[in-house]
């Protein structure tokens, strides 16, 4: 038998897993592979010992321990000290609390492997040093409570940094067990439904987690930086618009009428400029009745921002430095791999022209390029859909999407986006056809959409019922008339540029994620079969 203070180095030791895997192996295994329900036979042991638990007087479910410790905080204060150090200090006394995620008992003593959001740390618990009930309990817990332990640091013969338990308190009693370590969730959908469990088991995925509030607040510091007001606009819109997209729809009981999930802020921050809050920004959640896929999901995170006196070329600079900040926070760098690539994000970035791009990238004949049925054919003839009315530039922009999109690995801008699938932006002072409007890519996916803002009313009036024609003519995707935006702009809104950035495509990209899923906490799945 080894001896207690023998573990071996890395937290926990792979000895206290092996163990912990031999007995899970017998009886921890997926609840659903055993048996369905509260009833199986391992849900049944835990509730006994509960049971065992609560005859000794103590509650399940006390809240009364307060740790005045974090296991990351102590790493970084006490990891570098050697066992005298350690030994010196011995009257300093440490309070975690954790779950626990590993045991190995010896009869009279065990070593224990906890976590807590900030990392995982390893636990040796001897019967002589703890008062009898509470050695008691300790028989009486299983990989998944939550305990609250106190006691002072040491290290094992094999130096592995431990807390030696001083004193143990249940904090909560965990009735399922854990997924089998070693192979953990194996099924992704379960993952996603199960969240926390994936969160419990997997220390990646809580590094990707970590890693995007890194980045949402990156980005707002970022613009509060620059003096931009963070503000908030309506989710329930009684008519929806800022984007070409599909809504969901809702009803109002009370006042008996339609409303739908927003698509886009983008009508009710320019608002807000016309009424002279002339930067203002907002982290929302979009909503948009589309397919579920590794880039899309009907609820989606998304930065929107717009600036008064400011051009869209303004914004191309903003953002190649607004991402710089965002690399760096997180990877430390400008320059990191996405899925086996490279990716470098020093300025400038690229820039391209969307005709241009599709004529030298794309292969597309000069001749489709102003010509809508000959565009419309060779969209189709690469799997592009269309409505009745589709125009020129929906055909144009689909076939961009398969021949020149697939191709934008580097960060690049496009510009010149052609002005009847763009109502809301200013149009080009050099071609009555364009807008002065980009999208950006990375990983040959778009990244973010920014403009020079329509602000003449007579225009964008005239673009809203372009827009309500070709809803009429079947296409469900097209912008409903807003007269109340007009009539904002009527008032006066100054010559503004905005832009929107996809949060969680930015975190894919930040993180090395190869599907929207992962960087989601909850995404949209059917509902669960019986």
């Amino acid at each position: 038998m080894n001896k207690p203070d023998e573990a071996p180095a890395g937290a926990g030791g792979g000895r206290i897993e092996a163990a912990v895997a031999k007995n899970q192996q017998k009886s921890n295994q997926d609840p659903a592979q055993n048996s369905a329900g509260d009833e199986n036979t391992l849900v049944k042991q835990r509730r006994q010992k509960a049971e065992q638990i609560k005859e000794l007087g103590l509650s399940l479910y006390p809240n009364t321990f307060r740790p005045r410790d974090s296991i990351g905080a102590l790493i970084k204060t006490c990891g570098q000290l050697d066992a005298a150090r350690l030994e010196s200090q011995e009257a300093f006394k440490y309070s975690l609390a954790g779950r626990i995620m590993a045991i190995r008992s010896f009869g009279k003593a065990a070593f224990l492997k906890i976590t807590d959001r900030t990392g995982s740390l390893q636990l040796h618990l001897e019967r002589d040093l703890l008062p009898p009930e509470q050695f008691k309990l300790f028989k009486k817990l299983d990989v998944g409570d939550i305990i609250g332990v106190m006691g002072h640091l040491f290290r094992t013969r094999t130096r592995e940094l431990t807390l030696k338990v001083e004193q143990l308190n249940l904090v909560t009693k965990a009735m399922r067990p854990l997924p089998e370590k070693f192979h953990g969730l194996t099924d992704v959908e379960q993952r996603y439904r199960q969240r926390y469990l994936d969160l419990i088991m997997n220390e990646q995925v809580r590094s990707i987690f970590q890693a995007r509030s890194t980045i949402v607040s990156t980005l707002r510091n970022f613009l509060t930086d620059r003096d931009f007001l963070e503000v908030e606009t309506p989710m329930m819109q009684a008519i929806p618009g800022g984007a070409t997209a599909r809504p969901f729809e809702t009803h109002h009981n009370a006042l008996n009428m339609k409303l739908y999930l927003r698509v886009a802020p983008e009508l009710y921050l320019k608002r807000l400029v016309v009424g002279g809050l002339e930067r203002v920004f907002e982290l929302n959640r979009n909503f948009r009745n589309e397919g579920v896929s590794v880039r899309h999901n009907p609820e989606f995170t998304m930065l929107e921002f717009y600036q008064a006196y400011a051009t869209y070329e303004d914004l191309i600079t903003m953002t190649e430095e607004m991402f710089g900040k965002v690399a760096m926070a997180v990877t430390g760098s400008l320059k990191f791999d996405y899925q086996g690539r490279p990716i470098d994000l020093t300025p400038p970035w690229q820039s391209i022209d969307f005709r241009s791009s599709l004529l030298e990238m794309g292969g597309v004949p000069p001749e489709v390029l102003f010509d809508r049925e000959k565009a419309l054919n060779m969209s189709t003839s690469l799997g592009g859909v269309h409505q009745r009315g589709d125009n020129l530039g929906k055909a144009l922009a689909k076939i961009f999407d398969v021949t020149v999109e697939t191709n934008l690995w580097q960060p690049t801008f496009v510009t010149g986006f052609p002005r009847d699938i763009s109502p809301l932006s200013r149009t080009s002072d050099l071609d009555p056809d364009i807008v002065d409007r980009f999208e950006f890519f990375i990983a040959c996916r778009e990244m973010g959409n920014g403009f020079s803002e329509l602000n003449d009313p007579d225009d964008q009036r005239s673009r809203f019922n372009e827009q309500v024609a070709q809803r009429e003519a079947g296409d469900d995707e097209a912008q409903f008339m807003d007269l109340d935006y007009v009539r904002a702009l009527e008032f006066g809104m100054p010559p503004t540029a905005g832009e929107g950035v996809g949060i969680d495509r930015l975190v894919m990209l930040m993180t090395d994620q190869p599907s929207i899923r992962e960087v989601i906490l909850f995404p949209l799945l059917r509902l669960e079969q019986g």
